[in-house]
């Protein structure tokens, strides 16, 4: 098992995604990863059914459709930590989220489904981290034309949870 103790230097991502690396504390991120999904499980289990199909504004995502956005996107960046920490060096194009929302039909997937799929990815990411070599975490890649590492694609799942949890709380709740 892996123990990683650093967080990325500003050289192992694009400066789009500082502001989810900084919205994690601490430099133990497996540990985070693993705190996060039992916070974030309590909260989503926690929420009443009638939330689940809420916006707080139109055209604005629902719960539903965030929650799958968070998966979604959870699992690109899992996939890109995969690829560069298996020295792979074919650069990874990007994706569009907004694209991803209306083909997923989120409004049609009950909380339990996707409470079930959000721990399940989670937890996959997190035996992905967990069993990358000490050494792979340190591999510099390209997706979306910017620097990438595994580390900082850990960091960047957590950190994008928290965002929207964070939005969650201000907007939605």
């Amino acid at each position: 098992m892996t123990t990683i103790n650093r967080r990325p230097a500003t050289g192992e991502y694009g400066d789009y995604y500082f502001k989810y690396i900084t919205l994690v504390e601490g430099t133990d991120i497996l540990q985070e990863l693993q705190q996060s999904k039992n916070t974030f499980l309590a909260f989503l289990q926690s929420l009443p059914e009638d939330k689940w199909d809420y916006s707080y504004r139109w055209g604005k995502w629902t719960i539903k459709e965030v929650i799958l956005h968070l998966i979604d996107t959870e699992r690109v960046f899992a996939y890109r930590a995969l690829r560069v920490g298996r020295k792979d060096t074919t650069a990874l194009p990007g994706f569009e989220q907004d694209d991803y929302v209306p083909a997923s039909q989120a409004a049609q997937r009950t909380p339990a489904s996707l409470i079930a799929e959000y721990a399940a990815v989670r937890e996959a990411s997190i035996q992905l981290f967990k069993n990358l070599p000490l050494e792979a975490f340190d591999q510099i890649g390209t997706a979306s034309e910017n620097p990438i590492s595994p580390l900082a694609t850990a960091y960047i799942i957590a950190g994008h949870q928290q965002h929207h949890w964070n939005l969650f709380v201000e907007r939605y709740l």
